[in-house]
């Protein structure tokens, strides 16, 4: 059976957060309009999308490392801040974010908590990444059929 492993990242992020999208419990906060990922950013994101796509890429992390806790999506998230005249630094990703991602994935029940380790993928969660895994290969096999690779 496919896994998430055997699949490209950008793919497997695409095609789940629209698969997310179409739950209700998964909405997007009204802050998330306004807030930065990080204090490295300048500006708020551009997608409109981009709370579902934070979800997949999260769903995908804690199911390809999980336990995973906040602390480690935030380092995940996070990048340079540029400083002027002084040398970059390094900077984490926002927390808020990423608590409220994986509190919603839990309501949904893809991810639960593993004691004091961080979160888990819940047999469901894996179920469902592996669904959309094995989509996407199909349409991988279609593509390489219709170009003659096989």
């Amino acid at each position: 059976m496919t896994s998430a492993h055997d699949i490209p990242a950008d793919r497997l992020i695409l095609l789940t957060s629209d698969k997310l999208k179409e739950n209700p419990a998964l909405a997007a906060p009204e802050w998330s309009k306004f807030v930065k990922t990080g204090v490295h950013k300048e500006k708020p994101p551009t997608q409109k999308d981009w709370w579902y796509l934070r979800l997949a890429a999260i769903l995908r992390t804690v199911y390809l490392k999980g336990p995973v806790g906040v602390s480690r999506l935030r380092a995940k998230y996070g990048g340079k801040k540029n400083r002027g005249s002084k040398p970059d630094q390094v900077r984490k990703g926002g927390g808020k974010i990423v608590r409220v991602c994986l509190q919603q994935l839990e309501e949904v029940e893809l991810v639960k908590k593993n004691g004091n380790k961080g979160r888990v993928v819940t047999p469901k969660g894996q179920s469902f990444l592996d669904n959309i895994a094995h989509e996407i290969l199909r349409e991988l096999v279609k593509e390489d059929a219709q170009l003659g690779k096989f």
